[in-house]
């Protein structure tokens, strides 16, 4: 399983963020992120790894969660003789947000979670069985048969993560703007990692659309800044 490594100008890491792509879990790839994770790298002195995991429908799930925790563990056994730091933190948006929230739930059960600082969720979906009010917004998309069409149950928390045990999570940082599809799903989510006891950061960000982040604009800025802030508390020893 590839992944891409970007490292920082600065000699020593001031940790590492592994980065999970979005696309609808079928579309996209690592290198796509080259550009803003090379940024994001320079900006908090840090290593930034992004992750190709396999995509739909040739690899439908549990394959991309798998590849997405092998990423997260390779990091966990190597990133302090690789990189210089055990400084670390996941994080994606939309399907990569929906995967960073699986990895950190299989790392949970794994009894190491606590590995990881944060994690950073960009508009991810959280619901799909098409059971919630969220998950019935986007019930008839492409990607949800594509990913999980064979799944017997896709209130299966590693598909539906609304529908996990949330305890004992790192603290997480979730973006979406108030023009998203998604919207109901994070604030569900929010809500559910809040009530479960989490450290939860919420920021909702007006008339911003799904993807929002992408694009050259002052409100992508503006979010990509609380990014690195947030990050940059998170990454330093």
């Amino acid at each position: 399983m590839p992944v891409r490594i970007l490292s920082p100008g600065s000699a020593t890491p001031r940790g590492v963020f592994l980065d999970i792509h979005g696309g609808g879990f079928y579309l996209d790839s690592a290198a796509r992120g080259d550009a803003r994770n090379q940024q994001l790298a320079d900006a908090l002195g840090i290593v930034v790894v992004s992750v190709d995991y396999r995509l739909a429908p040739e690899h439908p799930w549990p394959a991309a969660p798998r590849d997405c925790e092998a990423a997260a563990l390779w990091l966990v056994d190597q990133a302090g003789s690789r990189f210089g730091t055990r400084r670390l933190a996941v994080g994606g948006s939309s399907a990569g947000a929906t995967l960073a929230m699986t990895t950190v739930l299989r790392l949970r059960d794994r009894g190491i979670a606590d590995a990881f600082a944060g994690s950073v969720l960009q508009f991810g979906t959280y619901d799909l069985s098409g059971l919630t009010p969220a998950g019935r917004l986007i019930a008839d998309e492409y990607f949800i048969q594509a990913y999980a069409g064979h799944a017997t149950d896709r209130t299966d928390a590693d598909i539906s993560p609304v529908y996990a045990d949330l305890r004992d999570l790192p603290p997480t940082l979730m973006l979406v703007g108030t023009a998203d599809v998604l919207l109901e799903d994070n604030l569900a989510m929010a809500a559910r990692l809040s009530a479960a006891g989490n450290d939860v950061d919420l920021r909702v960000y007006p008339e911003a659309p799904h993807g929002f982040t992408s694009a050259a604009t002052g409100m992508a800025k503006a979010a990509l800044h609380d990014v690195e802030s947030w990050l940059r508390t998170r990454c330093s020893p």
